[in-house]
C-alpha cells in the first residue's frame, strides 16, 4: 500500500498485478463508510489473479485517504481519479472503471466527463435516476445528527472495537465537517441523455430486489451499449451477499474486452 500524491491531496493506493499489459482495472467504492477493502476480497483478487492489473483507491475523505473539507462533488472526484492516473502513469490508455454504488454514480461521470479514459464501465447496483439523491442526502444528514450527539465512536473504543470505532469516527468527520452532504445535494439524476451519450460499453449488475433497478433499466434502454445483470435474491448488497454471481459476470466481460484488445 502506498499514498500518491493527486490533485493537491494524499490518496491511499494499492496496486495488484496481472500479466501482460491488458487494461488496468480500477475499483471506485461507495460512501463515507466504505473504502478500498470492500473490493479486495471480493473482486480485485480474482481479477488480478485472471491477469487483469488493478488499482484500488481510497476516495477523498475515506479510508486512509486525505480528508480535506470541501471538493466531495462528482467533478472534484473525476479530477481526483484523472491526477491519480497521471501520476501512476496509466493515462496512456484508457482503463476500466468497476464502482460499487456511489462509486457507479462516479465511474458514469468519468466516462461522460472523461470517455477518452474510459475503456468500459461495472455499475453495481448504483444511484442513477429518480429521488436518490434527495434520499441519500437525507439518510446521510440523520446520520451525521446521530453522530455528533452520540458519542459513539467513543464508547466502541472503551468496548475494545477498534475498527468500528475507527469507522464511526471518519463517518462523523466526513459528514459533519466536510461539505460532502451539502456538495451531494447539490448533484442531479442522470438522464436518458446522458446514457445515450456513453462511448463505452457498460455491465450494470443490480440485485433483483433493489429500488435503485428502474434506473437500471433506464440505462439499458438508452444506452449504446449495455448489459444488465439482475442477480436473484438480492438487493443493494450485490458485493458482498451475491459476489460469486457478480464475479462471474465482471469477469466474463473483462475476460471478453481484454481479448479484443489482444487480439
Amino acid at each position: 500500500m502506498a499514498h500518491t500524491p493527486a490533485n493537491g491531496l494524499r490518496l491511499h493506493t494499492q496496486r495488484l498485478p496481472g500479466r501482460g499489459d491488458g487494461p488496468t482495472v480500477v475499483f471506485l467504492h461507495g460512501l463515507v463508510m466504505d473504502n478500498l477493502s470492500s473490493f479486495y476480497c471480493t473482486l480485485a483478487g480474482p481479477v488480478s489473479r485472471a491477469g487483469h492489473p488493478v488499482l484500488l483507491y481510497d476516495q477523498r475523505g475515506h479510508g486512509r485517504s486525505e480528508r480535506p473539507p470541501g471538493g466531495y462533488d462528482r467533478d472534484t472526484a473525476v479530477a481526483d481519479l484523472t491526477a491519480l492516473l497521471a501520476a501512476l502513469g496509466l493515462d496512456r490508455r484508457p482503463v476500466h472503471l468497476v464502482g460499487n454504488s456511489y462509486g457507479g454514480v462516479l465511474a458514469l461521470h468519468t466516462a461522460l466527463r472523461r470517455p477518452d479514459l474510459v475503456a468500459s464501465l461495472v455499475l453495481i447496483d448504483a444511484q442513477l435516476t429518480g429521488d436518490w439523491v434527495e434520499d441519500m442526502t437525507d439518510t446521510l444528514s440523520v446520520a451525521a445528527l446521530g453522530l455528533e450527539h452520540s458519542g459513539l465512536p467513543a464508547q466502541l473504543a472503551a468496548l475494545g472495537r477498534r475498527k468500528e470505532a475507527r469507522l464511526a469516527a471518519g463517518a462523523d468527520a466526513l459528514l459533519n465537517h466536510t461539505t460532502l452532504i451539502e456538495d451531494l445535494a447539490a448533484a442531479t439524476a442522470f438522464t436518458a441523455r446522458d446514457f445515450a451519450r456513453l462511448r463505452c460499453p457498460v455491465l450494470a449488475v443490480y440485485g433483483a430486489h433493489s429500488e435503485l433497478l428502474p434506473g437500471a433499466y433506464e440505462l439499458a434502454r438508452s444506452a449504446p451499449d449495455c448489459e444488465l445483470c439482475v442477480l436473484p435474491g438480492v438487493g443493494h448488497t450485490v458485493l458482498n451477499e451475491a459476489t460469486e454471481g457478480l464475479c462471474a459476470a465482471v469477469l466474463t466481460r473483462l475476460g471478453a474486452r481484454a481479448g479484443a484488445v489482444a487480439g
